[in-house]
């Protein structure tokens, strides 16, 4: 049986308490004789669960944990720094927002399509009559024959069709498309 290292660092504590099969344990060992990383994760294993295991506890020097926070403090950045830092980062993140706003707002924006991978027609001639279906989402020249529910179908120009989010048809318009 050979294992790989992730394999390794998935059982070493498994491996460290002795709850890998025979199989396992062998493949493991013959692993770490050749693999020099899995040797030190396995070394830092075992120092971390005897460091953790340890009941002892440590005591620092008297006056310590004052000498600590007085340092911290020291090395902590001004309150007034600070908060004109965040002032300007909130007014940045105001404007960007905004810009995105008015960016998507725009007079200039193309309508929504009504269909999530259609192609706009932008070199269609907009006086073109084309040929719609209320509940359909492209737009059609006469006689295509890949108009659906021709029961509900009516003929506009084809700016009123793009204006009203209809893509061209990718077969009967495919001249019109943009490439």
């Amino acid at each position: 049986m050979v294992v790989s290292c992730e394999e390794v660092w998935r059982e070493i504590s498994n491996y460290l308490e002795g709850e890998v099969d025979a199989s396992l344990r062998t493949a493991m060992e013959d692993h770490l004789r050749g693999c020099k990383h899995c040797t030190a994760v396995l070394d830092g294993t075992r120092n971390v669960v005897q460091l953790y295991g340890d009941e002892r506890m440590f005591e620092v020097p008297l006056g310590f944990s004052h000498r600590l926070h007085r340092r911290l403090e020291e090395n902590m950045p001004g309150n007034r720094r600070s908060f004109l830092g965040w002032m300007v980062a909130a007014a940045a993140a105001v404007l960007v927002a905004g810009s995105f706003e008015v960016a998507r707002s725009s007079v200039f924006s193309r309508p929504e399509l009504r269909s999530e991978h259609a192609q706009p027609g932008a070199r269609v001639p907009p006086d073109m009559l084309v040929i719609v279906s209320g509940d359909g989402k492209t737009f059609h020249a006469a006689g295509c024959p890949f108009i659906h529910d021709k029961a509900h179908i009516r003929t506009i120009q084809a700016r009123e069709a793009l204006r009203q989010g209809y893509a061209p048809c990718v077969r009967c318009m495919k001249k019109y498309l943009t490439a």
